[in-house]
C-alpha cells in the first residue's frame, strides 16, 4: 500500500516516514502544501495524511482542490489536539478522518487499518480473503488455519493489495504504483519475483496470470 505523508515539520515528518514504513507502508514525503497538492493529483496513493498548518498552501486548500478536481484519496487530516474547527472545515472539505497532535503513533496505525478496511468492506480484525489470513502486526500469513510464514517488507506490501482486491485484475504496472514509492527505480521483473515467491507461501494456485494482462487474487488459473 501507497501512502503520501504530507507535514513540513522535519523531525515530525522522518519519525512518521519510519514508523509507517516498518508497518508495510511505501510512504513519498512532501514537506509544502504546493508539492503535497501536485503529487497527490499525479501519483497513485491509497490514502494520505496530511497535516493542515502547511507552507505556501494551507492543508485545507490541497483537500478542496483535490476533492473538486475529483481525487478521492482517502485522506487523514492532522490538526491542533484542541482546534476542533479545524476538524469541523476538514470534514467539510472532504477528509475522511483526523487526528490531533500530539498523537500515538499506533493509533494513526490503527486509523489508517480501520479506514482502508472500511472502504474496502473488510471490517474483520485481521485482514483475510480466499482462506488466506494477514496479520498485520507480525506481517505474517497464514492459509487455511496452517503454520504463520513471515513475510518480507515487499511481500507483506503486495499481498496486502491484493487480498484487499480479491478477484480484480491487476498489472504490473498498477502494482509497482501502489508497492514502490515514487523515488524507487525497481528492476523491470521485479513484480514477478515477489510474486513467486508469495506463491511458494500461499500455493501456486492463489495468484493467477492473465498473460498480456496483469494478475487476479483469490482467481485459479
Amino acid at each position: 500500500m501507497r501512502l503520501l505523508l504530507v507535514e513540513d515539520d522535519p523531525g515530525l515528518s522522518r519519525s512518521l516516514k519510519a514508523d509507517l514504513e516498518r508497518a508495510g507502508f511505501a510512504v513519498d514525503l512532501a514537506m509544502d502544501g504546493e508539492n503535497g497538492e501536485f503529487m497527490g493529483m499525479t501519483e497513485s496513493y491509497d490514502i494520505v495524511i496530511l497535516d493542515l498548518g502547511l507552507p505556501k498552501m494551507p492543508g485545507l486548500e490541497v483537500l478542496r482542490r483535490w476533492r473538486q478536481a475529483g481525487n478521492h484519496v482517502p485522506v487523514i487530516v492532522l490538526t491542533a489536539r484542541d482546534a476542533w474547527h479545524e476538524k469541523v472545515d476538514g470534514f467539510k472539505a472532504g477528509a475522511d478522518d483526523y487526528l490531533g497532535k500530539p498523537f500515538h503513533i499506533e493509533e494513526l496505525q490503527a486509523r489508517i487499518q480501520a479506514l482502508l478496511k472500511r472502504l474496502h468492506g473488510r471490517m474483520q480484525p485481521q485482514l483475510y480473503a480466499c482462506g488466506v489470513s494477514l496479520d498485520e502486526d507480525r506481517q505474517t500469513v497464514c492459509v487455511d488455519g496452517a503454520q504463520h510464514a513471515e513475510l518480507t517488507a515487499i511481500e507483506f506490501r503486495l499481498l496486502r493489495y491484493f487480498m484487499l482486491h480479491p478477484g480484480k485484475l491487476l498489472t504490473k504496472t498498477h502494482l509497482l504504483e501502489h508497492v514502490y514509492e515514487c523515488d524507487s527505480d525497481p528492476a523491470s521483473n521485479v513484480i514477478e519475483v515477489y510474486i513467486n515467491r508469495l506463491r511458494r507461501k500461499l500455493g501456486k494456485d492463489l495468484i493467477a496470470t492473465r498473460r498480456g494482462q496483469g494478475y487476479v487474487f483469490g482467481e485459479k488459473p
